[in-house]
Protein backbone atom coordinates (compact mmCIF):
# COMPACT_ATOMS: atom_id res chain seq x y z
CA UNK A 1 0.00 0.00 0.00
CA UNK A 2 2.71 2.43 -0.97
CA UNK A 3 0.09 4.90 -2.15
CA UNK A 4 -0.62 5.77 1.50
CA UNK A 5 2.99 6.69 2.30
CA UNK A 6 5.51 7.16 -0.50
CA UNK A 7 8.20 8.75 1.72
CA UNK A 8 9.64 5.70 3.51
CA UNK A 9 9.24 1.93 3.73
CA UNK A 10 10.04 0.43 7.14
CA UNK A 11 10.08 -3.22 8.17
CA UNK A 12 10.87 -4.74 11.59
CA UNK A 13 10.84 -8.40 12.62
CA UNK A 14 11.00 -9.97 16.07
CA UNK A 15 10.40 -13.73 16.10
CA UNK A 16 7.19 -14.39 14.22
CA UNK A 17 5.99 -10.78 14.59
CA UNK A 18 6.37 -8.28 11.77
CA UNK A 19 5.79 -4.52 11.69
CA UNK A 20 5.65 -2.87 8.27
CA UNK A 21 5.08 0.82 7.58
CA UNK A 22 4.69 3.13 4.60
CA UNK A 23 5.37 6.66 5.80
CA UNK A 24 3.76 9.89 4.71
CA UNK A 25 6.10 12.38 6.37
CA UNK A 26 4.26 15.43 7.76
CA UNK A 27 6.09 16.17 11.05
CA UNK A 28 9.88 15.79 11.22
CA UNK A 29 10.34 14.36 7.70
CA UNK A 30 14.10 14.10 8.23
CA UNK A 31 14.25 11.71 11.19
CA UNK A 32 10.80 10.35 11.98
CA UNK A 33 11.01 7.15 9.93
CA UNK A 34 9.18 4.15 11.35
CA UNK A 35 9.01 1.80 13.15
CA UNK A 36 9.74 3.95 16.21
CA UNK A 37 11.34 2.57 19.38
CA UNK A 38 11.92 3.23 23.05
CA UNK A 39 15.49 3.69 24.34
CA UNK A 40 16.58 0.04 24.36
CA UNK A 41 14.42 -0.92 21.39
CA UNK A 42 12.43 -3.39 23.45
CA UNK A 43 9.23 -1.62 22.40
CA UNK A 44 8.51 -0.98 18.71
CA UNK A 45 5.54 0.85 17.23
CA UNK A 46 4.14 1.71 13.80
CA UNK A 47 1.66 4.59 13.66
CA UNK A 48 -0.62 6.18 11.12
CA UNK A 49 -1.75 9.56 12.38
CA UNK A 50 -0.89 12.77 14.15
CA UNK A 51 -0.48 13.39 17.90
CA UNK A 52 -1.22 17.08 18.38
CA UNK A 53 -0.25 17.23 22.05
CA UNK A 54 3.08 15.43 21.64
CA UNK A 55 5.14 18.35 22.96
CA UNK A 56 3.05 18.49 26.12
CA UNK A 57 3.38 14.72 26.55
CA UNK A 58 7.16 14.87 26.12
CA UNK A 59 7.30 17.16 29.16
CA UNK A 60 5.74 14.39 31.24
CA UNK A 61 8.41 11.95 30.06
CA UNK A 62 11.43 13.74 31.52
CA UNK A 63 13.32 10.51 32.15
CA UNK A 64 13.05 9.36 28.56
CA UNK A 65 15.29 10.08 25.59
CA UNK A 66 13.75 10.61 22.15
CA UNK A 67 15.50 9.72 18.94
CA UNK A 68 13.31 11.82 16.64
CA UNK A 69 11.13 14.91 16.58
CA UNK A 70 8.18 12.89 15.31
CA UNK A 71 4.89 13.52 17.08
CA UNK A 72 4.37 9.75 17.20
CA UNK A 73 7.64 9.14 19.07
CA UNK A 74 5.88 9.58 22.43
CA UNK A 75 3.79 6.40 22.08
CA UNK A 76 6.43 3.80 22.96
CA UNK A 77 7.59 5.86 25.94
CA UNK A 78 4.07 6.47 27.22
CA UNK A 79 3.49 2.72 27.10
CA UNK A 80 6.57 2.18 29.27
CA UNK A 81 5.25 4.64 31.86
CA UNK A 82 1.52 3.95 31.88
CA UNK A 83 0.91 0.61 30.20
CA UNK A 84 -2.05 0.33 27.83
CA UNK A 85 -3.98 3.01 29.76
CA UNK A 86 -1.98 5.76 28.04
CA UNK A 87 -4.17 5.74 24.91
CA UNK A 88 -6.69 8.26 26.26
CA UNK A 89 -3.82 10.70 26.86
CA UNK A 90 -3.30 11.03 23.11
CA UNK A 91 -4.93 14.04 21.46
CA UNK A 92 -5.06 13.38 17.77
CA UNK A 93 -5.94 10.88 15.08
CA UNK A 94 -4.16 7.55 15.04
CA UNK A 95 -4.05 3.86 14.35
CA UNK A 96 -1.09 2.03 15.77
CA UNK A 97 0.39 -1.39 16.51
CA UNK A 98 2.81 -1.62 19.45
CA UNK A 99 5.02 -4.67 19.98
CA UNK A 100 6.59 -5.38 23.38
CA UNK A 101 9.47 -7.74 22.62
CA UNK A 102 10.04 -8.50 26.32
CA UNK A 103 7.05 -10.84 26.36
CA UNK A 104 6.20 -10.81 22.63
CA UNK A 105 2.82 -9.17 23.34
CA UNK A 106 1.20 -6.46 21.27
CA UNK A 107 -1.57 -3.88 21.47
CA UNK A 108 -3.53 -2.20 18.69
CA UNK A 109 -5.54 1.02 19.04
CA UNK A 110 -7.64 3.31 16.88
CA UNK A 111 -8.57 6.94 17.49
CA UNK A 112 -11.81 7.99 19.18
CA UNK A 113 -14.01 8.50 16.09
CA UNK A 114 -12.11 6.42 13.55
CA UNK A 115 -10.69 9.23 11.41
CA UNK A 116 -7.81 6.95 10.45
CA UNK A 117 -8.84 3.69 8.83
CA UNK A 118 -7.98 0.31 10.38
CA UNK A 119 -8.89 -3.36 9.90
CA UNK A 120 -8.14 -6.55 11.83
CA UNK A 121 -8.09 -10.10 10.49
CA UNK A 122 -7.39 -13.67 11.58
CA UNK A 123 -5.61 -16.38 9.59
CA UNK A 124 -6.29 -20.11 9.66
CA UNK A 125 -2.82 -20.62 11.17
CA UNK A 126 -3.73 -18.57 14.27
CA UNK A 127 -2.12 -15.37 13.05
CA UNK A 128 -3.56 -11.90 13.71
CA UNK A 129 -3.26 -9.28 11.00
CA UNK A 130 -3.67 -5.48 11.21
CA UNK A 131 -3.87 -3.15 8.21
CA UNK A 132 -4.90 0.41 7.38
CA UNK A 133 -6.87 -0.95 4.43
CA UNK A 134 -8.90 -4.05 3.77
CA UNK A 135 -6.85 -4.97 0.72
CA UNK A 136 -3.92 -5.67 3.04
CA UNK A 137 -5.83 -8.54 4.65
CA UNK A 138 -8.21 -10.10 2.15
CA UNK A 139 -5.65 -12.49 0.62
CA UNK A 140 -4.32 -13.85 3.93
CA UNK A 141 -7.18 -13.84 6.43
CA UNK A 142 -10.03 -16.29 6.84
CA UNK A 143 -12.04 -13.53 8.51
CA UNK A 144 -11.46 -9.79 8.80
CA UNK A 145 -13.45 -6.78 9.95
CA UNK A 146 -13.26 -3.06 10.59
CA UNK A 147 -11.37 -2.30 13.80
CA UNK A 148 -13.84 -0.43 16.06
CA UNK A 149 -13.02 3.24 16.73
CA UNK A 150 -12.14 4.24 20.29
CA UNK A 151 -11.04 0.68 21.09
CA UNK A 152 -7.82 -1.17 21.73
CA UNK A 153 -7.01 -4.83 21.19
CA UNK A 154 -4.43 -6.72 23.24
CA UNK A 155 -2.81 -10.03 22.41
CA UNK A 156 -2.94 -10.98 26.08
CA UNK A 157 -6.74 -10.73 26.33
CA UNK A 158 -7.28 -11.49 22.63
CA UNK A 159 -10.19 -9.11 22.73
CA UNK A 160 -11.31 -5.49 22.37
CA UNK A 161 -11.73 -2.85 25.07
CA UNK A 162 -13.27 0.58 24.55
CA UNK A 163 -10.88 3.26 25.82
CA UNK A 164 -13.01 6.21 24.64
CA UNK A 165 -15.94 6.70 27.01
CA UNK A 166 -17.37 10.23 26.64
CA UNK A 167 -20.65 11.22 28.33
CA UNK A 168 -22.51 11.47 25.00
CA UNK A 169 -21.79 7.82 24.17
CA UNK A 170 -24.62 6.71 26.47
CA UNK A 171 -27.01 8.95 24.46
CA UNK A 172 -28.39 10.54 27.65
CA UNK A 173 -29.78 14.01 26.95
CA UNK A 174 -27.31 16.78 27.92
CA UNK A 175 -28.40 20.05 29.54
CA UNK A 176 -25.51 22.54 29.33
CA UNK A 177 -26.85 25.93 28.13
CA UNK A 178 -25.61 27.09 24.74
CA UNK A 179 -22.78 29.63 24.99
CA UNK A 180 -21.67 30.85 21.54
CA UNK A 181 -18.25 32.04 22.72
CA UNK A 182 -17.44 28.73 24.42
CA UNK A 183 -18.32 26.90 21.21
CA UNK A 184 -16.36 29.35 19.07
CA UNK A 185 -13.19 29.11 21.17
CA UNK A 186 -13.39 25.31 21.30
CA UNK A 187 -13.51 25.09 17.52
CA UNK A 188 -10.78 27.67 17.01
CA UNK A 189 -8.53 25.61 19.28
CA UNK A 190 -9.36 22.48 17.29
CA UNK A 191 -8.31 24.16 14.04
CA UNK A 192 -5.18 25.84 15.43
CA UNK A 193 -3.70 22.61 16.80
CA UNK A 194 -3.99 21.10 13.31
CA UNK A 195 -1.57 23.67 11.91
CA UNK A 196 1.23 21.42 13.23
CA UNK A 197 3.13 20.58 10.04
CA UNK A 198 6.60 20.66 8.52
CA UNK A 199 5.34 20.32 4.94
CA UNK A 200 3.19 22.43 2.57
CA UNK A 201 -0.53 22.29 3.35
CA UNK A 202 -3.87 23.89 2.54
CA UNK A 203 -7.60 23.72 3.19
CA UNK A 204 -10.42 22.05 1.28
CA UNK A 205 -12.94 24.78 0.54
CA UNK A 206 -16.37 23.91 -0.87
CA UNK A 207 -17.94 27.26 -0.01
CA UNK A 208 -20.30 25.64 2.49
CA UNK A 209 -20.43 26.65 6.13
CA UNK A 210 -18.10 23.98 7.54
CA UNK A 211 -15.16 24.21 5.16
CA UNK A 212 -15.49 28.00 5.02
CA UNK A 213 -15.20 28.28 8.81
CA UNK A 214 -12.16 25.99 8.76
CA UNK A 215 -10.57 28.17 6.07
CA UNK A 216 -11.46 31.41 7.88
CA UNK A 217 -9.96 30.32 11.20
CA UNK A 218 -6.87 28.89 9.51
CA UNK A 219 -6.29 32.11 7.58
CA UNK A 220 -6.82 34.16 10.74
CA UNK A 221 -4.34 32.25 12.92
CA UNK A 222 -1.76 31.00 10.41
CA UNK A 223 0.57 33.98 10.76
CA UNK A 224 3.09 33.43 13.54
CA UNK A 225 2.94 29.64 13.41
CA UNK A 226 5.91 27.44 12.58
CA UNK A 227 4.12 26.43 9.38
CA UNK A 228 3.87 30.07 8.28
CA UNK A 229 7.58 30.65 8.92
CA UNK A 230 8.42 27.67 6.73
CA UNK A 231 5.88 28.01 3.93
CA UNK A 232 4.51 31.54 4.11
CA UNK A 233 1.48 33.06 5.80
CA UNK A 234 -0.83 33.05 2.77
CA UNK A 235 -3.19 30.10 2.89
CA UNK A 236 -3.84 27.86 -0.12
CA UNK A 237 -7.40 26.63 -0.70
CA UNK A 238 -8.74 23.91 -2.99
CA UNK A 239 -12.15 23.24 -4.52
CA UNK A 240 -13.52 20.77 -7.05
CA UNK A 241 -16.70 20.75 -9.10
CA UNK A 242 -18.39 20.55 -12.46
CA UNK A 243 -18.38 23.74 -14.50
CA UNK A 244 -20.86 26.18 -12.95
CA UNK A 245 -21.48 24.10 -9.82
CA UNK A 246 -22.78 25.70 -6.59
CA UNK A 247 -19.60 24.89 -4.69
CA UNK A 248 -17.20 26.46 -7.20
CA UNK A 249 -19.02 29.78 -7.12
CA UNK A 250 -19.34 29.91 -3.33
CA UNK A 251 -15.76 28.73 -2.74
CA UNK A 252 -14.34 31.42 -5.05
CA UNK A 253 -16.25 34.08 -3.15
CA UNK A 254 -14.99 32.81 0.23
CA UNK A 255 -11.43 32.54 -1.08
CA UNK A 256 -11.54 36.13 -2.33
CA UNK A 257 -12.95 37.29 1.00
CA UNK A 258 -10.21 35.51 2.98
CA UNK A 259 -7.42 36.29 0.53
CA UNK A 260 -6.31 32.70 -0.02
CA UNK A 261 -4.35 31.41 -2.98
CA UNK A 262 -7.27 29.55 -4.50
CA UNK A 263 -7.02 26.47 -6.73
CA UNK A 264 -10.18 25.52 -8.60
CA UNK A 265 -10.31 22.09 -10.19
CA UNK A 266 -12.94 21.11 -12.76
CA UNK A 267 -14.06 17.63 -13.69
CA UNK A 268 -16.68 16.30 -16.07
CA UNK A 269 -19.28 13.65 -15.40
CA UNK A 270 -17.31 11.37 -17.72
CA UNK A 271 -14.10 12.01 -15.74
CA UNK A 272 -15.89 10.85 -12.63
CA UNK A 273 -17.45 7.81 -14.27
CA UNK A 274 -14.04 6.78 -15.62
CA UNK A 275 -12.63 6.90 -12.07
CA UNK A 276 -15.40 4.88 -10.36
CA UNK A 277 -13.56 1.55 -10.40
CA UNK A 278 -10.40 3.10 -8.94
CA UNK A 279 -12.48 4.89 -6.32
CA UNK A 280 -14.21 1.70 -5.16
CA UNK A 281 -10.88 -0.12 -5.04
CA UNK A 282 -9.33 2.57 -2.83
CA UNK A 283 -12.36 3.54 -0.70
CA UNK A 284 -13.38 -0.10 -0.16
CA UNK A 285 -17.13 0.36 0.01
CA UNK A 286 -20.27 -0.05 -2.07
CA UNK A 287 -22.24 2.56 -0.12
CA UNK A 288 -23.87 4.86 -2.69
CA UNK A 289 -23.50 8.22 -0.97
CA UNK A 290 -19.87 7.51 -0.04
CA UNK A 291 -18.94 6.66 -3.64
CA UNK A 292 -20.78 9.69 -4.99
CA UNK A 293 -18.82 12.01 -2.69
CA UNK A 294 -15.51 10.13 -2.80
CA UNK A 295 -15.09 10.41 -6.56
CA UNK A 296 -14.66 14.19 -6.85
CA UNK A 297 -12.53 14.15 -3.67
CA UNK A 298 -10.36 11.40 -5.18
CA UNK A 299 -9.88 13.42 -8.37
CA UNK A 300 -9.14 16.60 -6.41
CA UNK A 301 -6.60 14.86 -4.15
CA UNK A 302 -4.54 13.80 -7.14
CA UNK A 303 -4.39 17.41 -8.35
CA UNK A 304 -3.50 18.72 -4.88
CA UNK A 305 -0.64 16.24 -4.45
CA UNK A 306 0.73 17.20 -7.87
CA UNK A 307 1.22 20.73 -6.49
CA UNK A 308 3.52 19.44 -3.76
CA UNK A 309 0.96 19.70 -0.96
CA UNK A 310 0.91 16.81 1.54
CA UNK A 311 -1.74 17.79 4.09
CA UNK A 312 -5.18 19.42 3.93
CA UNK A 313 -7.65 20.50 6.60
CA UNK A 314 -11.28 19.59 5.92
CA UNK A 315 -14.77 20.15 7.33
CA UNK A 316 -16.11 16.62 7.87
CA UNK A 317 -18.14 15.86 10.99
CA UNK A 318 -20.05 19.08 11.59
CA UNK A 319 -23.36 17.81 10.20
CA UNK A 320 -23.30 14.77 12.46
CA UNK A 321 -22.54 16.82 15.59
CA UNK A 322 -24.98 19.68 14.99
CA UNK A 323 -27.78 17.95 13.07
CA UNK A 324 -26.82 19.74 9.87
CA UNK A 325 -28.25 17.37 7.27
CA UNK A 326 -31.48 18.65 5.80
CA UNK A 327 -33.54 15.75 7.13
CA UNK A 328 -32.97 17.17 10.63
CA UNK A 329 -35.62 19.77 9.73
CA UNK A 330 -38.10 17.01 10.49
CA UNK A 331 -36.67 15.98 13.89
CA UNK A 332 -39.78 15.68 16.12
CA UNK A 333 -38.09 16.72 19.40
CA UNK A 334 -34.73 17.37 20.98
CA UNK A 335 -34.43 13.83 22.33
CA UNK A 336 -34.78 12.29 18.87
CA UNK A 337 -32.38 14.85 17.41
CA UNK A 338 -29.71 14.15 20.04
CA UNK A 339 -29.95 10.38 19.67
CA UNK A 340 -29.68 10.72 15.90
CA UNK A 341 -26.53 12.86 16.21
CA UNK A 342 -25.03 10.24 18.55
CA UNK A 343 -25.79 7.48 16.05
CA UNK A 344 -24.32 9.52 13.20
CA UNK A 345 -21.06 10.24 15.04
CA UNK A 346 -20.66 6.59 16.01
CA UNK A 347 -21.03 5.58 12.35
CA UNK A 348 -18.71 8.22 10.87
CA UNK A 349 -15.86 5.73 10.45
CA UNK A 350 -18.02 3.86 7.93
CA UNK A 351 -18.89 6.93 5.88
CA UNK A 352 -17.28 10.39 5.84
CA UNK A 353 -14.14 9.45 7.79
CA UNK A 354 -13.61 6.48 5.50
CA UNK A 355 -14.04 8.74 2.46
CA UNK A 356 -11.82 11.56 3.73
CA UNK A 357 -9.03 9.22 4.81
CA UNK A 358 -8.93 6.90 1.82
CA UNK A 359 -9.73 9.35 -1.00
CA UNK A 360 -6.75 11.47 0.08
CA UNK A 361 -4.44 8.61 1.11
CA UNK A 362 -4.86 7.10 -2.36
CA UNK A 363 -2.52 9.88 -3.52
CA UNK A 364 -0.29 10.22 -0.44
CA UNK A 365 -2.23 13.15 1.00
CA UNK A 366 -3.38 13.51 4.61
CA UNK A 367 -6.74 14.99 5.66
CA UNK A 368 -7.22 16.56 9.11
CA UNK A 369 -10.71 17.13 10.50
CA UNK A 370 -11.02 19.67 13.35
CA UNK A 371 -14.77 19.16 13.84
CA UNK A 372 -13.90 15.66 15.06
CA UNK A 373 -11.44 16.94 17.65
CA UNK A 374 -12.00 15.01 20.87
CA UNK A 375 -12.28 18.12 23.07
CA UNK A 376 -14.50 19.96 20.60
CA UNK A 377 -16.93 17.04 20.40
CA UNK A 378 -17.03 17.02 24.21
CA UNK A 379 -18.11 20.67 24.24
CA UNK A 380 -20.55 20.46 21.32
CA UNK A 381 -22.25 17.26 22.49
CA UNK A 382 -22.78 18.58 26.02
CA UNK A 383 -25.03 21.42 24.78
CA UNK A 384 -28.76 21.08 25.42
CA UNK A 385 -30.01 19.74 22.05
CA UNK A 386 -32.96 22.12 22.22
CA UNK A 387 -30.49 24.71 20.87
CA UNK A 388 -29.80 22.47 17.86
CA UNK A 389 -33.47 22.15 16.90
CA UNK A 390 -34.35 23.78 13.57
CA UNK A 391 -37.11 26.36 14.10
CA UNK A 392 -37.95 28.26 10.97
CA UNK A 393 -40.40 30.60 12.70
CA UNK A 394 -37.51 31.79 14.90
CA UNK A 395 -35.02 32.09 12.06
CA UNK A 396 -33.09 29.01 13.17
CA UNK A 397 -31.90 26.96 10.20
CA UNK A 398 -29.72 23.86 10.35
CA UNK A 399 -26.49 24.29 12.41
CA UNK A 400 -27.81 27.58 13.74
CA UNK A 401 -25.73 27.42 16.94
CA UNK A 402 -22.52 27.03 14.93
CA UNK A 403 -23.46 29.87 12.59
CA UNK A 404 -24.38 32.10 15.51
CA UNK A 405 -21.10 31.35 17.31
CA UNK A 406 -19.16 32.83 14.39
CA UNK A 407 -21.53 35.69 13.59
CA UNK A 408 -19.15 38.47 14.63
CA UNK A 409 -20.21 41.97 13.55
CA UNK A 410 -16.94 43.66 14.56
CA UNK A 411 -14.54 41.20 12.94
CA UNK A 412 -16.54 38.96 10.59
CA UNK A 413 -15.31 35.47 9.87
CA UNK A 414 -17.38 35.14 6.69
CA UNK A 415 -19.88 37.08 4.57
CA UNK A 416 -23.38 36.76 6.04
CA UNK A 417 -24.88 34.88 3.13
CA UNK A 418 -22.08 32.30 3.27
CA UNK A 419 -22.40 31.98 7.04
CA UNK A 420 -26.11 31.24 6.52
CA UNK A 421 -25.88 29.30 3.24
CA UNK A 422 -28.17 26.25 3.09
CA UNK A 423 -26.54 22.87 3.52
CA UNK A 424 -25.30 21.23 0.31
CA UNK A 425 -24.00 17.70 0.61
CA UNK A 426 -20.62 17.41 -1.11
CA UNK A 427 -21.88 15.05 -3.81
CA UNK A 428 -24.64 17.58 -4.59
CA UNK A 429 -22.58 20.75 -4.30
CA UNK A 430 -20.00 19.69 -6.88
CA UNK A 431 -22.86 19.86 -9.42
CA UNK A 432 -26.32 18.33 -9.47
CA UNK A 433 -25.73 16.71 -12.88
CA UNK A 434 -23.01 14.58 -11.25
CA UNK A 435 -25.53 12.36 -9.46
CA UNK A 436 -27.91 12.40 -12.40
CA UNK A 437 -25.05 11.33 -14.66
CA UNK A 438 -24.12 8.46 -12.34
CA UNK A 439 -27.68 7.19 -12.36
CA UNK A 440 -27.86 7.36 -16.14
CA UNK A 441 -24.55 5.52 -16.50
CA UNK A 442 -25.62 2.77 -14.10
CA UNK A 443 -28.90 2.34 -16.00
CA UNK A 444 -26.89 1.44 -19.11
CA UNK A 445 -25.13 -1.41 -17.30
CA UNK A 446 -27.86 -2.78 -15.04
CA UNK A 447 -31.08 -4.15 -16.51
CA UNK A 448 -34.51 -4.41 -14.92
CA UNK A 449 -34.09 -8.21 -14.85
CA UNK A 450 -30.87 -7.85 -12.85
CA UNK A 451 -32.66 -5.75 -10.23
CA UNK A 452 -35.48 -8.30 -10.00
CA UNK A 453 -32.96 -11.02 -9.13
CA UNK A 454 -30.80 -8.82 -6.88
CA UNK A 455 -31.84 -10.54 -3.65
CA UNK A 456 -30.53 -13.87 -4.93
CA UNK A 457 -27.21 -12.47 -6.16
CA UNK A 458 -26.65 -10.14 -3.18
CA UNK A 459 -28.70 -11.46 -0.23
CA UNK A 460 -26.79 -9.22 2.22
CA UNK A 461 -27.51 -5.49 1.84
CA UNK A 462 -29.46 -6.16 -1.35
CA UNK A 463 -29.13 -3.18 -3.73
CA UNK A 464 -32.50 -1.61 -4.55
CA UNK A 465 -31.41 0.77 -7.31
CA UNK A 466 -29.43 0.30 -10.50
CA UNK A 467 -26.76 2.67 -9.24
CA UNK A 468 -26.29 0.63 -6.05
CA UNK A 469 -26.24 -2.62 -8.06
CA UNK A 470 -23.57 -1.21 -10.38
CA UNK A 471 -21.28 -0.24 -7.49
CA UNK A 472 -21.86 -3.59 -5.81
CA UNK A 473 -20.74 -5.51 -8.90
CA UNK A 474 -17.48 -3.59 -8.99
CA UNK A 475 -16.90 -4.00 -5.25
CA UNK A 476 -17.49 -7.76 -5.34
CA UNK A 477 -14.99 -8.11 -8.17
CA UNK A 478 -12.26 -6.52 -6.03
CA UNK A 479 -13.39 -7.91 -2.67
CA UNK A 480 -15.36 -11.16 -3.14
CA UNK A 481 -15.00 -12.36 0.47
CA UNK A 482 -17.99 -12.42 2.78
CA UNK A 483 -15.94 -10.54 5.38
CA UNK A 484 -15.53 -7.67 2.92
CA UNK A 485 -19.23 -7.20 2.17
CA UNK A 486 -19.99 -7.25 5.92
CA UNK A 487 -17.77 -4.19 6.53
CA UNK A 488 -20.20 -1.99 4.59
CA UNK A 489 -23.31 -0.71 6.42
CA UNK A 490 -26.78 -0.86 4.92
CA UNK A 491 -30.35 0.15 5.63
CA UNK A 492 -32.85 2.70 4.36
CA UNK A 493 -31.69 6.32 4.17
CA UNK A 494 -32.92 9.67 2.93
CA UNK A 495 -30.50 12.59 2.61
CA UNK A 496 -27.91 10.63 4.66
CA UNK A 497 -30.24 9.77 7.55
CA UNK A 498 -30.15 6.61 9.61
CA UNK A 499 -32.93 4.11 8.99
CA UNK A 500 -34.62 5.23 12.22
CA UNK A 501 -34.84 8.86 11.09
CA UNK A 502 -36.62 7.88 7.86
CA UNK A 503 -39.67 7.48 10.09
CA UNK A 504 -39.70 11.23 10.79
CA UNK A 505 -41.58 11.91 7.53
CA UNK A 506 -43.92 9.40 5.88
CA UNK A 507 -43.22 10.91 2.43
CA UNK A 508 -39.57 9.87 2.62
CA UNK A 509 -40.31 6.16 2.54
CA UNK A 510 -41.10 6.46 -1.17
CA UNK A 511 -38.11 8.70 -1.93
CA UNK A 512 -35.14 6.88 -0.39
CA UNK A 513 -31.99 8.52 -1.73
CA UNK A 514 -28.88 9.76 0.09
CA UNK A 515 -28.80 13.04 -1.85
CA UNK A 516 -29.70 16.17 0.11
CA UNK A 517 -32.19 16.98 -2.64
CA UNK A 518 -34.27 14.03 -1.45
CA UNK A 519 -35.31 16.13 1.57
CA UNK A 520 -38.46 17.26 -0.24
CA UNK A 521 -39.92 20.54 0.97
CA UNK A 522 -36.61 21.44 2.62
CA UNK A 523 -33.93 21.63 -0.06
CA UNK A 524 -34.20 24.54 -2.47
CA UNK A 525 -33.58 22.18 -5.39
CA UNK A 526 -35.50 19.16 -4.15
CA UNK A 527 -36.16 16.55 -6.82
CA UNK A 528 -38.11 13.47 -7.73
CA UNK A 529 -36.84 10.84 -10.14
CA UNK A 530 -40.07 10.83 -12.15
CA UNK A 531 -40.59 14.60 -12.45
CA UNK A 532 -39.21 16.82 -15.24
CA UNK A 533 -36.62 19.37 -14.11
CA UNK A 534 -37.00 23.12 -14.49
CA UNK A 535 -33.67 24.75 -13.59
CA UNK A 536 -32.84 21.66 -11.52
CA UNK A 537 -36.25 21.80 -9.78
CA UNK A 538 -39.00 19.27 -10.60
CA UNK A 539 -42.07 21.03 -11.96
CA UNK A 540 -44.42 19.12 -9.64
CA UNK A 541 -42.60 20.63 -6.63
CA UNK A 542 -42.25 24.21 -7.86
CA UNK A 543 -45.13 25.40 -5.68
CA UNK A 544 -43.75 23.73 -2.58
CA UNK A 545 -40.14 24.92 -2.91
CA UNK A 546 -39.03 26.83 0.20
CA UNK A 547 -39.16 30.58 -0.38
CA UNK A 548 -36.45 33.00 0.72
CA UNK A 549 -37.54 35.49 3.38
CA UNK A 550 -35.19 38.36 4.14
CA UNK A 551 -34.37 38.86 7.80
CA UNK A 552 -31.61 41.40 8.56
CA UNK A 553 -28.36 39.62 7.72
CA UNK A 554 -29.97 36.18 7.44
CA UNK A 555 -31.62 34.17 4.65
CA UNK A 556 -34.39 32.07 6.19
CA UNK A 557 -36.02 29.15 4.36
CA UNK A 558 -39.77 28.92 4.95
Amino acid sequence: MKHRGPDWSGLYQHGDSYLAHQRLAIVDPASGDQPLFNEDKSVAVTVNGEIYNHEELRKKLVNHKFRTGSDCDVIAHLYEEYGEDFVDMLDGIFSFVLLDTRDNSFIVARDAIGVTSLYIGWGLDGSVWISSEMKGLNDDCEHFESFPPGHLYTSKSRGFRRWYNPPWFSESIPSVPYDPLVLRHAFENAVIKRLMTDVPFGVLLSGGLDSSLVASITARYLAGTKAAKQWGSQLHSFCVGLEGSPDLKAAKEVADYLGTVHHEFHFTVQDGIDAIEDVIYHIETYDVTTIRASTPMFLMSRKIKSLGVKMVISGEGSDEIFGGYLYFHKAPNKEELHRETCHKIKALHQYDCLRANKATSAWGLEARVPFLDKEFIKVAMSIDPESKMIKRDQGRIEKWILRKAFDDEERPYLPKHILYRQKEQFSDGVGYSWIDGLKAHAAKHVTDKMILNASYIFPHNTPTTKEAYYYRMIFERFFPQNSARLTVPGGASVACSTAKAVEWDVAWKNNLDPSGRAALGVHLSAYDAEAPLINNVPSKFIDSIPRMVEVPGVAIHT
